[in-house]
């Protein structure tokens, strides 16, 4: 509220410093001449309004509203309003993207540290709404495109708020940051997250990121001042001797040739963890990009603390040298080194004049009301000096300057710093602020510039995807990575499918004698109508197959009414329908739950009517599977529609829809949702979902069966929170995105699968404990975001290759902040290397069982 309450005192102001001019503002097009760019200014009236793209925007359209700023800037926040027009217009955005660019060539989009590019916008056409940067840019350009979900009139007004980047730093290039396994501590990815440049080859070039957002590390660099984010969010960090030398080399290249004074490095120490400050630093200048380095490095060596574990700031001299771009090499001084901010003191080429990242309160404070000429000119000096006028109004400015900059100094202290993210000990020497609008709107205080960051590092290998040809031939994939084969030799007999009539692996092939057969030949690969390989199931149970197999009943077709189309795939689709009659028909102790007098709905899967014979077979297959099944926690068949054309099998369909939308649209239970009545759940409601989950594919890996494609999407729930794990999730285009298609074959949910299954093609009992991990972190996350959210598919497929490699660099899932410690390390066991380290789904079940049953503060 004092926030709000600043930028309302400010907006009174009544004049116009005209920072951005008309010509500065433009768009991609217009209605009409008085809906141009240049009406595009926050709680402006001036022509029809605002800016209003020409015609119906479309969910496909780019149109933009773009900002030229005239200079490298500092932004922070965003504020948006609609189409007002004293109370004639009605026209507004729900959301927009957000596209910067420091020359107006290469464009960016900014997203949030969770990887989110869309930005809630308004709900209304007059009030305004203000959006902080999470994280902040530095551009010159700035591109507000709005989104719509439907063809619709947008209309809009915008304001920017930041300060200028006097730093000038446009780049810093790094090899990438690492991932820390210490025993006994949580895994810390000490990877820059924000960078928004190239990133090949584990080096980063050609962006900024967490170097330059202006957040201070904490002593403890497990502790972070971000939310929901993973453990040593805030630092960049590197292994001694990963990267094949014993320093760190970043390279900074600033926007015009300066003489550098200093440069100042956030470091962590914690040396009781192997974190120290650098031991020195090796810096090369180059007066210009295409010029060589020069001869002469600037050397400075730090003075080691062993007794003090705090994080501080290291000063480091750069003697007054003039050049455009800098190479700084880091000695490390322990196992590992650790940055969170970097920034530079410098000014132009043969200037005194210092440009710096830092700031005083008075400096920002007079910048601020110098905004407004009715305060730029506080002194008396054009007055006449008769007289004790002077002295009485020079007293006057003084106590109301004073009185202003206590006020300011106040909401400064217990908002702003808060707002944007900024260390109480950053504090910019220069600040104003960046303004699209006169003195009469709004403006905000910003925050300091902060220096670039970067991690990366020099172990290049060789990629290997699952979109090769060979993912269908494990063994060609053994001719890339030799050391594939012994691993495949040895863990052949990894996973779950052997009936008791199939021989069985001789001990000294098996990881242990409880590990079930492995057998390609043995296994048959069901494809479900809807797209989706629910399981994949022992030959035997399929052979000759006729309709006497089927164990349920025959359903009167006319009986099922369409309610709505739940999804469809390459031979058929899902239905939702009102079964009429159902419970008389299935009689006494029918699989359904208690309707209270309301119509049965149920889940139709319908083969196609040009589905092929291999589709139509396999339809059969999958019905007697189906038939088989029978637990408290699997989707159960119904009956069929089979006696005539097109196919169908009706199984039960839960009310509360599949887990993963459920716990979306949810928060954790607390004093604050049930004042608000805000959907919740509990802790104890999670470890209840847990334990059905591993009860179901406990009884599915007791009939030797893999499901393939376990995920929160896939989990069914009903009013009493009872979960049946079903396998619709590939058809819904809702999760079209947790799929990766392989040039056009397989379509495969790469971020739930274990490394076996994408680099060898192998799916075991083993592997779907894999994905029952990925799944409890759904779960323990409120399906907040999707898993390895910060990674692209083909990081997910690198990382993968890590896993295999089993070399200390694969990244895994941050623990979830709502789960305790005891069950993350379940689900890391969940994620082990070794298929026969893993736990069984009966282990899993009895150790969540526990869980379950303990009180919730001793979990």
């Amino acid at each position: 509220m004092l926030f709000y309450l600043l930028l309302s005192i400010l907006s009174s102001m009544p004049e116009t410093d005209g920072r951005i001019q008309d010509h500065a503002i433009t768009a991609s097009s217009q209605w009409y001449e008085t809906t141009g760019p240049q009406y595009a200014r926050l709680n402006r009236e001036e022509g029809d309004g605002a800016w209003c793209p020409a015609g119906l925007l479309q969910p496909s359209d780019t149109q933009y509203l773009q900002v030229d700023l005239g200079q490298l800037t500092f932004l922070t926040v965003v504020g948006t309003q609609g189409r007002y027009a004293r109370n004639s217009g009605k026209e507004f955005a729900r959301m927009y993207r957000l596209n910067y660019s420091h020359d107006g060539q290469l464009w960016r989009s900014w997203k949030n540290r969770l990887g989110n590019k869309t930005m809630e916008a308004n709900d209304n056409a007059y009030v305004s709404v203000i959006k902080d940067l999470h994280p902040p840019i530095i551009s010159r350009y700035v591109r507000l495109i709005p989104v719509t979900k439907m063809p619709t009139t947008v209309c809009m007004r915008l304001e920017l708020y930041g300060c200028p980047w006097h730093d000038g730093l446009t780049s810093y290039s790094s090899p990438e940051g690492q991932l820390m396994m210490p025993p006994g501590y949580p895994i810390a990815s000490l990877n820059d997250s924000t960078y928004d440049g190239a990133h090949e080859r584990r080096k980063l070039s050609g962006g900024l990121g967490q170097l330059t957002d202006g957040v201070i590390g904490q002593d403890d660099f497990l502790v972070t001042r971000q939310y929901h984010v993973w453990p040593g969010y805030d630092y960049v960090g590197w292994r001694n001797g990963s990267l094949g030398s014993g320093y760190v080399e970043m390279e900074f290249v600033f926007d015009k040739q300066r003489n550098f004074t200093s440069m100042k490095v956030h470091s962590n120490n914690m040396f009781y963890r192997g974190v120290k400050i650098f031991s020195s630093v090796s810096c090369s200048f180059k007066p210009r990009l295409i010029a060589t380095w020069e001869a002469e490095p600037v050397e400075f060596r730090t003075v080691l603390d062993d007794r003090n574990p705090s994080a501080r700031y290291v000063t480091v001299p750069l003697g007054r040298r003039n050049a455009k771009a800098l190479r700084c090499r880091f000695h490390f001084a322990d196992v590992w080194m650790m940055f969170s901010e970097i920034s530079f003191q410098s000014g132009r080429r043969g200037s005194r004049e210092i440009s710096t990242a830092k700031f005083s309160f008075t400096t920002a404070t007079c910048q601020l009301l110098n905004s407004s000429p009715s305060v730029t000119n506080p002194s008396a000096k054009d007055q006449p000096d008769d007289g004790n006028t002077p002295i009485l109004i020079g007293c006057l400015v003084t106590i109301i300057l004073l009185l202003v900059v206590i006020i300011f100094l106040i909401l400064w202290c217990q908002y702003v710093c808060k707002v944007l993210e900024k260390a109480p000990r950053r504090i910019l020497e220069e600040e104003v602020t960046v303004r699209l609008s006169s003195s009469s709107d709004t403006i905000i205080l910003q925050t300091p510039p902060v220096p670039p960051r970067v991690s990366q590092m020099d172990h290049p290998y060789e990629r290997v995807f699952l979109l090769d040809p060979q993912y269908q031939d494990p063994a060609g994939l053994r001719n890339k990575l030799p050391e594939l084969s012994r691993s495949a030799e040895t863990s052949a007999c990894g996973g779950g499918y052997a009936e008791p009539d199939v021989t069985q692996c001789t001990p000294h092939q098996c990881f242990q004698s409880s590990v079930p057969h492995y057998a390609e030949t043995d296994i048959v690969s069901l494809q479900g109508v809807t797209g989706s390989n629910m399981y994949a199931v022992p030959a035997l149970t399929v052979d000759s197959l006729t309709r006497k197999d089927i164990s349920v009943a025959e359903f009167p077709r006319h009986r099922l009414l369409f309610r709505e189309k739940l999804g469809e795939g390459q031979f058929g689709e899902v239905h939702l329908c009102e079964a009429e009659g159902l419970p008389e028909f299935l009689g006494e102790g029918a699989p359904l739950p208690d309707r209270d007098g309301r119509p049965v709905l149920v889940a139709v899967k319908q083969l196609r009517a040009d589905a092929t014979n291999n589709a139509r077979n396999d339809f059969l297959k999958e019905i007697k599977i189906m038939s088989r099944l029978n637990d408290p926690n699997i989707i159960q068949l119904l009956c069929v529609c089979v006696s005539s054309d097109p196919l169908c099998m009706v199984t039960e369909y839960m009310d509360n829809g599949d887990l993963n939308m459920f716990l979306s649209q949810r928060e954790m239970e607390s004093t604050l949702t049930h004042a608000n009545n805000i959907p919740a759940v509990s802790l104890s409601d999670l470890l209840h979902m847990s334990v059905q989950i591993s009860s179901g594919m406990r009884y599915l890996a007791s009939l030797n069966f893999v499901h393939r494609d376990l995920a929160t999407r896939n989990c069914l729930l009903d009013r009493r929170l009872t979960i049946k794990i079903a396998d619709f999730g590939m058809s819904r285009n809702l999760y079209s995105s947790d799929y990766y298609r392989i040039q056009g074959r397989a379509v495969l949910p790469i971020r739930w699968m274990a490394w076996e299954s994408i680099l060898l093609g192998k799916f075991t009992t083993a592997s779907d404990v894999w994905a029952f991990g990925v799944t409890l972190w759904e779960i323990f996350t409120l399906c907040k975001e999707q898993p390895y959210s910060l990674l692209s598919d083909e990081q997910v497929i690198e990382n993968t290759g890590e896993f295999f490699r089993n070399q200390g660099r694969q990244i895994f899932l941050f623990a979830p902040l709502l789960c305790p410690p005891s069950l993350f390390e379940l689900m890391m066991r969940c994620w082990d290397r070794d298929i026969a380290d893993r736990p069984t789904f009966e282990g899993l079940y009895q150790a969540y069982q526990r869980k379950h049953n303990i009180p919730k503060y001793l979990v």
